[in-house]
């Protein structure tokens, strides 16, 4: 019981880090768009899906029931076998999240872990421990179907904003009204991001407490101190915020314009919380990028840059391939070296992710600079323009015109007349001093 109570800290503990990486990895989700286009400021901005985060995580479990109790057949191992593949699977899933947020890329963190815990079990135990049934209705097929969904949503929403403000076509910037807008959808997809992402911890960790025996197997729904563990270390993560991600998708796939980011977030808030509510746990992050790709082909003269696209589209497909291949090298060490193969896979954890964190400061990305390194990205930012002047000021305009050329006139004037008087005045001074020369000259 002593070595399942240290496993069990440890998943926990590497569960929750995992859970702080969804955080900082998936801010952009929510407050991409309307950074980019200057809705929010940015620090405003990552402050604001951290409290929705933490509040969304409270809203639903079903998420976290598929986590624990659909996945895996953890009645069919015993907890010797299960909690190693579940700390080896949390190890491939950090890895992951932490090389993709080294790059900027958008990838999937559900689909991360999904990887990292399948091929741990693989590995540590068989494909006969693995519920493909679900894994297909509940996690493939979402991530199949839900970006497109989303995309066709966000196309089709960004196709109706224009044309339904379409007399605000001569504005350089465009409707700026959305981007009030913004802060409510942007708001809403923070939320759905709470309900949606923190449930993934919270299963990971109900299913190790119940393969431990600290949990009935009937009662898959998570603790009260997991929840709350689980809310407060994503909306950390959140708060530090993902800034290389949110450059990629505020800057690196369109030039997001207010409609757009409204239409993008509406989209994405609507796909993610009707999965949350079947208990599909969807990639939030792959939806969000399917909404501003929509948004982007919505919007007439906009130009979606498909070389970023094809570069999210590689990360989708090698995450589950990838988390699990490190998911699997993990488990093996375990079945080869047992409790000494759990230590070397903690110790290579650490040294990997201290790594990458130390790569990533040598080329830093952070508030004040994760707009401004993408090109043309100040035609996305508001810029206060004054209205165009009325007939009364247009006239006051002209008035005050036509005295300052007056004024300007009569200066003129009097400057002429004082240099020719200066003139005169130096001539008779001339005259008189030769004047006053010639007389002495006859006196002598």
């Amino acid at each position: 019981m002593d070595s399942a109570i240290l496993i069990v800290l440890l998943i926990v503990g590497l569960a929750l880090f995992f859970d702080f990486t969804n955080g900082f990895h998936d801010t952009a989700n929510a407050m991409a768009t309307p950074i980019a286009t200057g809705a929010l400021k940015p620090k405003v901005a990552v402050l604001l899906a951290a409290c929705l985060n933490l509040v969304g995580a409270f809203l639903s479990t079903e998420v976290s029931k598929t986590i624990s109790h659909g996945i895996i057949r953890e009645d069919q191992l015993s907890s010797q076998t299960l909690l190693p593949i579940i700390f080896a699977g949390l190890i491939g899933a950090i890895t992951w999240n932490m090389l993709t947020w080294l790059l900027g890329l958008p990838s999937s963190s559900s689909h991360a872990l999904f990887g990292g815990l399948i091929g741990a079990t693989l590995v540590g135990a068989s494909a006969a421990a693995i519920d493909f049934g679900q894994v297909l209705s509940k996690v493939v097929l979402p991530a199949l179907i839900a970006p497109f969904t989303a995309g066709v949503i966000a196309f089709v929403a960004t196709k109706l904003a224009y044309a339904m403000t379409r007399r605000y076509d001569s504005k350089p910037d465009g409707r700026d009204g959305f981007r009030y807008g913004q802060i409510f959808t942007s708001s809403l997809v923070a939320l759905a991001h709470g309900t949606n992402d923190a449930q993934k911890t919270m299963g990971v960790i109900t299913l190790a407490l119940i393969v431990a025996g600290f949990q009935d197997v009937d009662h898959a729904d998570p603790q009260l101190w997991v929840i709350l563990a689980c809310a407060i270390t994503i909306a950390l993560g959140t708060y530090m915020g993902g800034w290389r991600i949110i450059r990629t998708l505020g800057k690196g796939l369109t030039d997001v314009k207010p409609a757009q980011g409204f239409s993008a977030e509406s989209s994405t808030a609507a796909t993610i919380l009707a999965s949350s509510a079947f208990g599909f746990a969807l990639s939030t992050t792959q939806v969000a990028s399917g909404s501003v790709i929509g948004s982007g082909l919505g919007r007439r003269g906009s130009k979606v840059r498909w070389n970023t696209v094809g570069r999210i589209a590689i990360g989708w497909l090698l995450t589950l391939p990838a988390a699990g291949a490190v998911g699997a090298l993990g488990a093996l060490m375990v079945v080869w070296l047992g409790w000494v193969g759990i230590v070397i896979d903690a110790v290579l954890a650490v040294l990997i992710i201290a790594g990458l964190f130390l790569r990533s400061r040598q080329n830093s990305v952070h508030a004040g600079n994760a707009m401004s390194e993408v090109a043309d990205s100040g035609h996305a930012v508001k810029v206060k323009r004054n209205p165009p002047p009325t007939r009364r000021q247009r006239a006051i305009l002209r008035e005050e015109a036509r005295r300052r050329a007056e004024e300007e006139a009569r200066l003129k004037a009097e400057k002429k007349a004082k240099a020719k008087a200066e003139a005169r005045k130096a001539n008779d001074e001339r005259r008189a001093a030769e004047k006053k020369a010639a007389g002495k000259k006859a006196n002598r």
